[in-house]
């Protein structure tokens, strides 16, 4: 398989910041899409700046506690996303849809007078073990046939199934995956932080043969693409 510059981020205008978009139970994966309603005022303000620049967003999963000043305290890794579409509505209310492009750590956020919060990042690409490039062949054939084998009847959506018989990366056809998987959302995290693609890789067959065990019969593949989320 020959991989890597087609699907290398395009992050023009990343340098560094961008601002940073909380959102309980969702997390975003690079490669991915998700559709985002936003309505409160802060974050009307944010996209109305961010549409204006650059378009990225940092989308972080926030943990249940909070700081001192009452914000949600946010786990580390998240996904920079850029603004792909957009639709403005009465009320200054919006329609996006953001695209993963790759995964960023927090490394701190920024004292502003802006109503929404900016943080810094540094990115992390995918990490690629070059010793064990031949075992990814097999690890990526695993991945398709337990899940195929997990949603076995299940009508899939064409363009998905399309991605899932492309040539893609192992670290790609990870979190495509991880995406499209009813699973917790710390399960998603998990993925999303491990930036080791062979240990993605394995976490992500044993989540799906495990899932594929359980009793009560298999669980529905989660719409692809979802539909809108409110933020």
């Amino acid at each position: 398989m020959q991989f890597e510059p087609e699907f290398t981020a395009d992050l023009s205008g990343f340098e560094g910041q961008v601002p940073l978009m909380p959102l309980d139970g969702v997390v975003l994966f690079p490669h991915v899409a998700i559709p985002l309603h936003i309505f409160e005022p802060r974050y009307k303000k944010m996209i109305s700046d961010v549409l204006q620049s650059h378009r990225l967003l940092a989308m972080a999963l926030p943990r249940p506690e909070r700081g001192q000043t009452g914000t949600p305290v946010l786990h580390d890794v998240v996904c920079i996303g850029r603004i792909t579409a957009e639709e403005q509505l009465a009320g200054g209310r919006y329609n996006l849809v953001l695209t993963g492009l790759q995964r960023a750590q927090l490394q701190s956020e920024l004292v502003t007078d802006l109503p929404y919060r900016i943080g810094e990042f540094k990115l992390l690409p995918d990490s690629y073990d070059p010793s064990t490039a031949r075992e990814r062949t097999e690890r990526h054939r695993e991945l398709l046939k337990s899940f195929r084998s997990l949603t076995r009847n299940k009508t899939t959506d064409s363009l998905f199934q399309q991605l899932l018989d492309a040539e893609l990366p192992l670290g790609v056809l990870c979190d495509l995956l991880a995406a499209a998987l009813r699973i917790p959302h710390a399960s998603k995290y998990r993925a999303l932080s491990e930036i080791d693609v062979d240990a993605r890789s394995q976490f992500l067959l044993t989540t799906i043969e495990s899932l594929s065990n359980e009793a009560g019969g298999l669980p529905q593949r989660r719409r692809f693409p979802p539909q809108f989320s409110i933020n």
